[in-house]
């Protein structure tokens, strides 16, 4: 399993940032609990997309 590290700040206009350290993931909320949900599902996003090229360029 590979670890997805994420820095958390307060976003200037309220609510949450999460961007994460070497990859181009980044997602905001309102609450910590939704920025929770939006992290988990921009990960997912972001590697099926990188799943979908892949198999484009491979098959």
């Amino acid at each position: 399993m590979t670890e997805i590290i994420f820095i958390i700040e307060d976003a200037l206009d309220g609510g949450f940032t999460a961007k994460a350290l070497g990859e181009s993931i980044f997602t905001e909320a309102e609450t910590i609990e939704q920025l929770k949900v939006n992290m988990r599902e921009a990960v997912e996003c972001h590697f099926d997309e990188k799943n979908m090229i892949a198999e484009k360029l491979f098959n």
